[in-house]
């Protein structure tokens, strides 16, 4: 059975989700400073599993889930990267920004 994992909003913090779920944010928190973001195959590695296909597409669908739910960002090429603040910023921005339309 997986874990739920929930959506994003500005008074949300990663203790809200699974260790998992926690680890992959951190990983991609602490490496994704070059803007291209971190491949499946690096978080993999970074949560210490072995390096086989089945392993590398857990933590992908993971991570994907985590980009669905607004945690992360997942770019084209299919890396992932730090969440990327959505809506306009500017005044009264922070009470738009709760709704996503998801």
């Amino acid at each position: 059975m997986g874990s739920v994992v929930p959506r994003w909003h500005e008074a949300a913090t990663v203790d809200a989700l699974a260790v998992d779920y926690r680890r992959i944010v951190a990983l991609v928190e602490s490496g994704a400073g070059d803007g291209e973001g971190i491949p499946a195959k690096q978080l993999a590695a970074g949560l210490q599993l072995e390096l086989v296909p089945a392993k590398i597409e857990g933590v992908r669908s993971r991570a994907r889930r985590l980009a669905e739910r607004g945690w992360l960002t997942a770019l084209p090429s299919g890396r992932f990267t730090r969440r990327q603040p959505t809506g306009p910023a500017g005044p009264g921005a922070q009470k738009r920004a709760g709704r996503d339309g998801g």
